[in-house]
């Protein structure tokens, strides 16, 4: 009777620590920049010293990493291979159109799916060359404020959008929009197909992006570069998305589960 009742606290005592690490995980998946343990504890609720126990354990299994000399933790590499395994599927087709799209604009360019508020990159090819953006895969990013996020926000439900939207909206830059003006550019994003992220959240950085409606899911995928670059290349680039968004939802479309 004994041992049972041992067994049922364990039990209890290990669902307790998933919980708790899915808190953890989740406030730091909502701040991609990191957090020092301090805010972590702060946010989820707990004691420093039990969110220390949690986060140890975790950046044993590469799922959070530190961030360096003035501590705190973000979201680990095996996160990425978590999501780069999960969708392996939509990463396999996608990969050369993503390379060559790259090789046409000497680019970086991305593949991202959503999670919660966060976008999360899980592929990419990086340009060859000496100033071009740089980012990880898993690398995580809001949805208000990146082309990446709008291209899939514009896509969803009202209902859904409005409940996402109604916890407020961050501001990273001088140029991150408000509520309105993010609604604004979601009807645009809507009707020309085009998401853009001109130093809204990163000065110096730029993105276009599109969604794309697969039977897999739907995705982003666009193009980051440092802004000084997009004046010249923007019409080109946007109608080369428009293409690639073509090709794959031609190939793996929601329309192409009635074909044959």
């Amino acid at each position: 009777m004994q041992q049972e009742k041992k067994g049922s606290e364990d039990s209890k005592q290990g669902i307790q620590v998933i919980a708790r690490s899915a808190d953890i995980l989740r406030m730091l998946g909502e701040n991609p920049q990191g957090l020092s343990l301090a805010e972590i504890a702060k946010g989820v609720g707990l004691p420093r010293s039990t969110v220390q126990r949690i986060v140890c354990a975790l950046q044993a299994e590469y799922i959070v990493e530190p961030l360096g000399s003035g501590g705190g933790v973000r979201l680990g590499s095996a996160i990425g291979k978590l999501f780069h395994q999960t969708h392996m599927d939509i990463i396999h087709i996608a990969r050369p159109y993503l390379e060559s799209l790259s090789e046409e604009f000497s680019e970086t360019v991305y593949l991202a799916t959503r999670v919660d508020k966060q976008t999360c990159v899980i592929d990419r090819v990086i340009a060859e060359r000496p100033l071009r953006v740089v980012f990880p895969v898993g690398d995580g990013a809001p949805v208000y404020n990146t082309a990446a996020g709008k291209s899939l926000l514009a896509e969803m439900p009202i209902e859904e959008r409005e409940a996402l939207l109604s916890g407020g909206i961050p501001v990273y830059t001088e140029r991150s929009p408000n509520k309105g003006e993010l609604l604004a550019q979601l009807e645009e994003v809507y009707r020309t197909g085009i998401a853009r992220d001109i130093d809204e959240y990163e000065l110096g950085v730029s993105a276009l992006g599109v969604s794309l409606k697969t039977y897999l899911g739907v995705f982003s995928a666009g193009i980051a570069m440092p802004t000084a670059r997009l004046p010249g290349a923007l019409d080109e680039m946007e109608s080369a998305l428009l293409r690639f968004k073509r090709e794959i939802e031609a190939r793996i479309g929601l329309s192409s589960l009635s074909v044959g």
